[in-house]
């Protein structure tokens, strides 16, 4: 099948109007794009920055084709959309990611059984379906990371199990007062020497992009920094981008694809998931790459040449999160902006929660540890001051 660019001055949709739509618009609209975007949230941090915004819940087929009706592409940002919204949506324009590849990742389950028969790596896990089953997997397995199959990111929708007597209280904790006919995986916890991700682009014609690995490190479960290129051995670099090329190849990707691992202390590379869209950890490429994951995003939705994805200069990122606000008074951005070879990036996001992501900062260095150790100290600055009374 012959491959059909869709030229600048075209409109893009995008399913989800957080964060990640909104730096993906951003790129668009550079590009010279108009973007359509669908969000449940009226006041969702993309409104300010696409030409036309659905509201309506994920859910909502109906509005899916309506939102598609006005576009010649339809991309997403979160993999919370019902499959269903992304089947209406592809009877008006193209979907990419397709609603095959999305029924596959947003199950939790499923993905696991996609990866384990495809023949790539993942570490020791048990589907569980209640108490029972989470002591017996426990039992066999030990201290457990569980995970419910839908729903969930940063940290949610998840609970560590020590022994096979914590079962009760975590299943409890998990799945609230309806703790019958729900499902979760249950991972054995790994010994970790680090975590890493890759990010790699394919568009409808084929053609392959793959981005340098990102390290990243989690505080709570959540993304807390990332720095890229990672410093790690270049036979292990090596191993990571074949088996992410491998991943995205087996599943037909069009789009994006994190695909992020473990590394255990035993050298063995593992899977842990993967997000068919724009990835946390791989934001500092709007510093580091001539390339961002943003306009690659664009470029691979629309079938354009994908972009030069080598690192001109070492960058990292540390996350923001609503903890900063404090009394709803935002920081001194500006101390942080003290810091030279840094930026502020913030999501427009009118509510400030704990653990809520409200921005990152990036910084540039001439080597990984000191491009990390320099976003680390601007950040640092705005975890001491306030913005006053």
């Amino acid at each position: 099948m012959t491959a059909t660019p869709i030229p600048p001055g075209a409109t893009i949709g995008i399913l989800g109007g957080g964060q990640l739509g909104r730096m993906t618009a951003m790129a668009a609209r550079t590009l010279g794009y108009d973007v359509h975007a669908l969000d449940p949230d009226p006041d969702c941090a993309a409104r300010g920055v696409v030409d036309r915004l659905v509201t309506a819940p994920f859910d909502d087929a109906d509005a899916a084709a309506d939102l598609a009706q006005h576009c010649h592409v339809v991309t997403l940002e979160i993999e919370q959309i019902a499959t269903a919204s992304l089947d209406a949506a592809a009877r008006h324009a193209p979907v990419r990611p397709s609603s095959t590849l999305l029924a596959i990742v947003q199950d939790r389950a499923r993905q696991k059984r996609w990866l384990v028969n495809a023949g790539f790596p993942v570490g020791p896990y048990e589907e569980v379906e209640n108490v029972d089953s989470l002591q017996r997997a426990a039992t066999r397995l030990g201290p457990l990371v569980v995970k419910a199959t839908r729903g969930g990111y940063d940290g949610r929708s998840q609970v560590q199990v020590a022994a096979a007597g914590d079962a009760g209280a975590a299943w409890t904790s998990l799945m609230g007062p309806r703790t019958t006919n729900r499902q979760a995986v249950a991972e054995q916890a790994l010994d970790l020497a680090t975590e890493l991700s890759v990010m790699i682009a394919r568009s409808p014609r084929g053609d392959i992009k793959v981005y340098p690995p990102a390290l990243n490190f989690h505080e709570r479960q959540v993304l807390s920094w990332s720095v890229i290129p990672a410093p790690l051995p270049a036979s292990l670099v090596r191993q990571a981008t074949e088996l992410a090329s491998g991943i995205a190849g087996a599943m037909e990707l069009e789009g994006l694809l994190a695909v992020e691992m473990f590394l255990t202390t035993r050298d063995q590379l593992l899977v842990n998931e993967l997000a068919p869209r724009p990835h946390n950890s791989f934001h500092e490429t709007e510093l580091a790459c001539p390339t961002s994951q943003f306009e690659q995003l664009v470029r691979a939705v629309c079938d354009l040449p994908l972009g030069d994805t080598s690192i001109v200069r070492p960058a990292a990122i540390v996350n923001l999160f609503g903890d900063l606000w404090q009394n709803g008074a935002a920081p001194r951005f500006e101390a942080a902006l003290v810091e030279p070879l840094t930026r502020l990036h913030l999501y427009g996001k009118r509510v400030a929660r704990p653990g809520r992501k409200m921005g990152h900062i990036s910084a540039l260095g001439d080597t990984p540890e000191s491009a990390l150790a320099r976003a680390r100290a601007a950040a640092a600055r705005l975890a001491t001051t306030g913005s006053g009374g």
